[in-house]
């Protein structure tokens, strides 16, 4: 912690640090306990100096951006969190654009309708930010974002701001080459095609019309639990509601009446009757037809054994 507070003190930026900052107000589920250190800069030139300090420090750091899929700890997050909300730059062109890490998903959507251009309607309603979207390879309707993602800028391991371009086998189903390697994304190209307006505002009235169908907006969230897989033969959230676990609760953890892959904070759930659910979950689906379901939700913050599936993995 005193290395924490003493990196606060050095922080000069004309955006917030904020000590001790409750994760819960800056999550799609609404819960998660305090980060030690809560910095939001206030433009991409910050940010990149925020991280480069954070890292030079040998502090652990956390990229927030729209905090979707993901699930805090109610313990917290040990070292930085750094917020990209307010890191939204967007540069548009007759092309596409260059889209900040902390753009939120929706306004490219709506920017690109606006202009006519083809290629992220189905994306429309997300709850997430471009970084987090090119971190998961997030896919929606049977696009992936990097099917639209033509490059994007990273700080690498060693603090240099380097360009990538997009290569198709480092990307695959909600997988990127940004998962696990140690760099932070700061901006990404995305190549649009050229389209007709009301078609792409019809479509997306009807990816909104899914959505709510689905649930997406009943209660917070963070969007789907677990990866779909075609070797199970149908999609995760119909194995879960053949199992009848639609509505199932835990406390506040309620698996989606609408949807058997989405659960909900169905009024003041913890972040570990969450996780209890979700382990639930996969160990009645494990039982039931001998499939080991793989999350998309991830862990975030000071978590031990409750990590740990019940269920053997063997």
């Amino acid at each position: 912690m005193d290395k924490v507070r003493k990196l606060a003190e050095k922080i000069n930026i004309t955006g917030s640090v904020l000590p001790d900052e409750p994760m819960a107000r800056h999550t799609s589920f609404q819960v998660g306990g305090p980060a030690d250190l809560f910095v939001v800069p206030e433009d991409r030139e910050e940010f990149v100096r925020v991280v480069r300090m954070v890292r030079e420090e040998g502090l652990p750091l956390f990229v927030l951006g729209g905090g979707a899929n993901i699930l805090v700890s109610d313990r917290g997050v040990r070292g930085v969190v750094v917020h990209t909300g307010r890191v939204r730059e967007a540069v548009w062109d007759e092309e596409g654009a260059w889209l900040d890490a902390g753009v939120r998903i929706e306004d490219a959507v709506v920017e690109a309708v606006e202009r006519g251009m083809v290629g992220l309607e189905d994306f429309a309603w997300m709850p997430g930010s471009v970084g987090g979207s090119a971190y998961m390879n997030a896919r929606c309707y049977g696009r992936s974002f990097s099917d639209v993602m033509s490059a994007f800028e990273v700080i690498d391991e060693e603090g240099r701001l380097v360009g990538k371009e997009v290569r198709e086998e480092e990307f695959g189903y909600k997988r990127s080459p940004l998962q696990g390697k140690g760099w932070v994304l700061v901006r990404a190209r995305v190549r649009l095609g050229k389209g007709e307006r009301e078609a792409l505002a019809r479509r997306v009235r009807e990816v909104r019309a899914d959505r709510e169908a689905k649930g997406h907006f009943a209660a917070p969230s963070a969007g789907s639990v677990f990866k779909n897989n075609r070797a199970f033969g149908a999609p995760t959230g119909v194995l879960v509601d053949r199992l009848g676990l639609r509505g199932h609760r835990m406390g506040g953890a309620q698996v989606s009446p609408l949807h058997g892959n989405i659960i909900v904070n169905a009024g003041g759930a913890t972040a570990r009757e969450i996780l209890h659910l979700i382990r639930f979950i996969e160990q009645q689906v494990y039982e039931a037809y001998g499939y080991r379901l793989e999350r998309e939700v991830l862990l975030v913050g000071e978590w031990d054994e409750e990590t740990a599936p019940p269920f053997p993995l063997t």
